[in-house]
């Protein structure tokens, strides 16, 4: 969760910045109010949104994910891409909450933290896919860090890596994916951020 933590940081500013300085008509607001208090910030984040009673879709164990993630990846099927990951409503209330980087030090807004999640499984989506362009998948196994980070009642495992088989025959190991969330015995990806 280390190297997680580090790069989430590491692009808050540059994407604080663009969305201050985003040109009207973009999508994006012009300002970003940094002095809102948490429970508010939260309280506008959830509008709209119904409590989940927990992960929906996803999988039973981080094999299954995993398996489903990159069978989603070979029929290029991006609907089921978007059932693998947590929804806006499970991160507004079930894993924004109690992850570190909604408290201090780091004190990210749920709408900043979620844009920079979404804006970061976009690219690793493309990137996946445009890798499996090139040859099949072929995977093997994944392998997360043994231990993962409690956050209230939830399990974050990473960072992972999976070993998957090339044309050549050659095994190969990579980051196609981010964090997985696993909630009381359900498991679904934070994100599809990865180093391809």
């Amino acid at each position: 969760m280390r190297l997680h933590r580090w790069a989430l940081l590491c692009t808050v500013g540059v994407l604080a910045c663009e969305r201050v300085g985003a040109a009207p008509g973009r999508g994006a607001p012009s300002v970003v109010d940094s002095v809102v208090p948490w429970d508010i910030a939260l309280t506008r984040f959830r509008e709209g949104l119904a409590e989940p009673g927990g992960l929906e879709g996803g999988a039973e164990s981080r094999e299954e994910l995993v398996r489903a993630f990159m069978e989603a990846l070979e029929r290029r099927d991006t609907l089921a891409l978007d059932r693998l990951i947590v929804s806006r409503a499970e991160f507004a209330f079930l894993y924004y909450p109690t992850v570190p980087e909604a408290h201090p030090p780091y004190d990210l807004s749920p709408a900043l933290l979620w844009f920079m999640l979404r804006e970061a499984s976009h690219t690793g989506v493309r990137r996946a896919l445009m890798d499996q362009s090139r040859s099949p998948l072929r995977y093997l196994a994944h392998e997360c860090d043994a231990q993962p980070s409690r956050q209230g009642d939830n399990l974050v495992w990473g960072p992972c890596v999976l070993r998957r088989l090339t044309s050549a025959g050659d095994t190969v190991t990579a980051r196609l994916f981010g964090p997985i969330l696993q909630r009381r015995g359900h498991f679904k990806f934070i994100s599809y951020s990865n180093d391809r």
